[in-house]
């Protein structure tokens, strides 16, 4: 399936926020990218606001439009404030986890890592990123890609504490998934209901 592989640091100045890299960009060019993006002063429609924050919230998550809008329907149907709940069932991604969990640094890695079957849930290897891990569920990493550098690098170089949604367990490798996160606990910056809005218009 087709991804963004284009330049982090493009849609890091599109948004005006570290959504795919660092922030050390923004430091440097905080404007718009392209030739005139440094002169830009049109103000946004309202449409184009609600469409900004979709499109923030894909890149984010790393998912395309068809999945997206399949993900905002099963939303819409679910009992629950819909904006709250679509961003429960992308945070639910298996990708998502893993990357929660610290098993990545990036969302990025950790679909790789999903892909490559070196994640594991419940004991059974699973490959698809878009997976959805429920309650309960224990994701691992498989006993032969323990000593990976890349995932040993980043499970020494972040917290796995500052999640209340999941447990980790490191002399396993494993973090359980307690439940669905409150919107309350995502730090990430998204105006869901924008979102909301612009697919009910």
């Amino acid at each position: 399936m087709a991804r963004y592989t284009g330049p982090k640091s493009r849609i890091d100045r599109r948004f005006g926020e570290a959504i795919l890299g660092s922030e050390k960009v923004l430091s440097k060019r905080n404007f718009a990218p392209g030739q005139h993006g440094n002169n830009r002063r049109r103000k946004m429609s309202e449409y184009g606001v609600m469409l900004a924050e979709k499109q923030k919230a894909k890149y984010t998550y790393g998912v395309l439009e068809r999945q997206f809008r399949n993900l905002f329907e099963k939303a819409a149907k679910a009992d629950g404030i819909t904006g709250e709940v679509l961003l429960q069932l992308l945070e639910s991604r298996l990708d998502n986890v893993v990357y929660r969990l610290g098993i990545a640094p990036t969302r990025r890695a950790a679909r790789q890592l999903v892909g490559h079957k070196h994640i594991t849930v419940d004991g059974s290897v699973v490959n698809i990123p878009s997976f959805s891990v429920k309650a309960g569920m224990v994701i691992g990493v498989r006993e032969k890609s323990k000593s990976l550098e890349v995932i040993e690098d980043s499970l020494s170089g972040r917290s796995h504490s500052q999640f209340p949604w999941i447990e980790w367990n490191q002399q396993t490798k494993s973090g359980k998934f307690l439940h669905r996160p409150e919107r309350a606990d995502i730090p990430e910056n998204i105006k869901e209901q924008l979102i909301v809005e612009l697919y009910s218009k």
